[in-house]
């Protein structure tokens, strides 16, 4: 790290500890669990499918569940890394997190909001009922026999997708009900739940009563859901440090920023 770098990152250690803390967390926190992230250092640069595209017709939903079948089945074996431990252990007032990979939840965290859902669950868009990614998986595999065999190679991308255009044979079933089956995360396009908003908000505010800070690790601030958060504690005089590879759209709201690893920096802030 240069002297600057080096600065910024003693000047944050200091400003964190011993403090209360809210958490946001993004993409860049997984990328050391072999997930890659939309924004950082070399992430590929295929968006994902927005809400509007995924309801525009069985063509779409087939593409999307043919390359999420792929990239699902690999993201599913990811391990959380030292980054997710050390957040565990550091147990912020609350941690809010724009990942759905499901990997704060396997280290314990308390005091979690999975800002965009979980990619381990289904829900029907007709009857809503709900149910475990896995039983859905093990459907697919029945109904495309050999599918994964014969794409093994291809690339994965964030959030369970895959580099792959070859989706024209994959069959996708419908729920029970007949309705059409989505991921239970919150696509493109779509709105975060107001009640997961309204208690990130309520976290947030309790930070200025408490003398606390709010932590940005691994995100690039790109969309609303986590920057409005940030805006949120900078307006209300709250110190924002921001832990990330790369710019962020947050940056000229930061007290501190330091262009650095999640899992070395929260290692060491957590001691």
């Amino acid at each position: 790290m240069t002297v600057a770098a080096t600065s910024a990152h003693a000047e944050a250690l200091a400003l964190l500890r011993d403090r209360p803390l809210v958490v946001l967390t993004g993409a860049g926190l997984s990328t050391d669990s072999g997930i890659p992230d939309y924004r950082g250092p070399g992430a590929p640069t295929r968006m994902p499918m927005t809400y509007q595209e995924f309801v525009s017709g069985p063509a779409a939903r087939q593409r999307y569940w043919a390359r999420s079948h792929l990239g699902w089945g690999r993201m599913r074996r990811a391990e959380p890394n030292a980054g997710h431990h050390a957040l565990a252990r550091l147990a912020p007032e609350l941690l809010i997190t724009q990942n759905v990979d499901g990997l704060h939840e396997q280290v314990g965290t308390p005091r979690l909001v999975a800002l965009h859902g979980r990619i381990a669950e289904v829900v029907c868009l007709d009857c809503r009922s709900t149910s475990p990614r896995t039983a859905l998986q093990q459907r697919l595999t029945e109904l495309n026999p050999g599918f994964a065999e014969r794409h093994a190679d291809v690339v994965s991308r964030p959030d369970g997708d895959v580099d792959l255009d070859e989706t024209a044979d994959f069959v996708v079933p419908d729920c029970g009900c007949g309705g059409v089956l989505k991921p239970d995360v919150v696509f493109f396009g779509e709105n975060v739940p107001p009640p997961r908003v309204a208690r990130c908000y309520e976290a947030v505010d309790a930070l200025v009563d408490s003398d606390g800070a709010l932590l940005v690790a691994g995100s690039s601030l790109t969309v609303m859901s986590g920057l409005r958060f940030v805006r949120r504690a900078a307006k209300a005089g709250t110190p924002v440090v921001i832990v990330n590879r790369g710019e962020t759209r947050g940056d000229p709201l930061a007290t501190c920023r330091v262009d650095v690893g999640c899992s070395e920096f929260l290692t060491e802030l957590a001691g």
